[in-house]
């Protein structure tokens, strides 16, 4: 074997190798980013559930506020006093449970909790979705790394295989941002 074989043998081999890593970068990013957009749908739809009940609660709780005030009409016009007495135990009823649904620490089902715990879905969902967005950077270049670094071989350019190598090194760090602190960066 020339030196000159046994040098590109070795060339090729260490190439190998940084394509290898490479590979290995890539599917972890892409493990991360299918993780970050499962879980970025599921936060979705859970803000969605949350908002929808709080519509249902608001709805509710505007019919109840409306049979209250309906009462207070009826109250004025009925001359019996003990009708008068159920028609304002009824009333009084009917306010406490829309107070209650207003506000509802004990349940968390008042509307002032649901809307604490959508919008913290939402905080929870745009940050799985930062998340997922780097890696998805990240994996695409790790993936034009390898084709690079891959046509250095082909073309025996040294130059492409450091080109490579820093687009992997990219790769690592748009892959380290969506891990430690998706949301400092915006893309």
């Amino acid at each position: 074997m020339s030196e000159h074989a046994h040098i590109q043998h070795a060339s090729d081999k260490r190439i190998a190798l940084v394509i290898a890593v490479l590979a290995l970068l890539l599917a972890l990013v892409e493990t991360g980013a299918k993780s970050a957009q499962t879980d970025a749908i599921t936060r979705n739809v859970e803000a969605a559930n949350l908002w929808a009940y709080f519509q249902a609660r608001t709805v509710r709780q505007t019919t109840v506020r409306t049979a209250a005030e309906q009462a207070e009409l009826q109250k004025a016009a009925t001359p019996d006093s003990g009708a008068r007495a159920v028609l304002e135990a009824q009333q009084k009823a009917w306010q406490d449970t829309a107070a209650r649904w207003e506000s509802d620490p004990g349940t968390g089902e008042g509307r002032k909790e649901l809307t604490e715990r959508a919008r913290a879905t939402e905080t929870e969902r745009d940050f799985a979705m930062a998340n997922y967005h780097l890696y998805e950077y990240s994996a695409a270049l790790f993936q034009v790394a390898i084709v690079v670094v891959s046509s250095s071989i082909v073309t025996s350019v040294s130059l492409l295989a450091v080109l490579g190598v820093v687009l992997g090194i990219g790769g690592v760090g748009l892959g380290a941002v969506a891990l430690l602190a998706p949301l400092a960066v915006h893309l």
